[in-house]
């Protein structure tokens, strides 16, 4: 007996269907398993203890200063900019260090940008005047040509 498809793809339409769904099947589980998974090892964190300056108010009793060495790898606070300044909060009275922005630092970093301009200013006017040349050098070959050709 002959078979009733004339179209291949139809005989094979419920395996296909089948093979679809185990391989959805498959990879819905394995993102569904992944966030169970991580959600597991998400509940185990510790408190973050946030500092007293940034929930009362504080006296600031040192400067600004940068910090040496040892206390960039030590303080946290030193991480950040590099400069460290000590707050006294008025509520707790607890002393801390506060990350701080040094005004010889802000001036530096205002020179190097100005330089950096600078130097792109004269590099993009070098490039304009250098294009300007060529598509002059381009427009005077193409009257050039058109007068010979007369």
């Amino acid at each position: 007996m002959e078979s009733d498809c004339r179209i291949p793809m139809a005989c094979c339409r419920p395996r296909v269907l089948v093979l679809h769904a185990l391989f959805w099947g498959l990879v819905s589980l394995r993102v569904f398993g992944a966030a169970l998974l991580s959600d597991e090892r998400t509940s185990v964190v510790k408190a973050v203890v946030a500092p007293c300056w940034l929930l009362e108010d504080f006296v600031v009793t040192t400067e600004c200063l940068q910090c040496n060495a040892f206390q960039t790898r030590t303080w946290s606070a030193c991480g950040a900019t590099g400069y460290v300044e000590r707050v006294n909060c008025t509520k707790s009275n607890r002393d801390e260090h506060k990350s701080c922005r040094s005004t010889v630092m802000e001036e530096h970093l205002f020179w190097k940008f100005e330089a950096a301009m600078l130097a792109l200013t004269a590099l993009f006017g070098v490039l304009v005047v250098v294009r300007q040349r060529w598509l002059d050098r381009l427009a005077s070959e193409k009257v050039r040509r058109q007068i010979e050709s007369i």
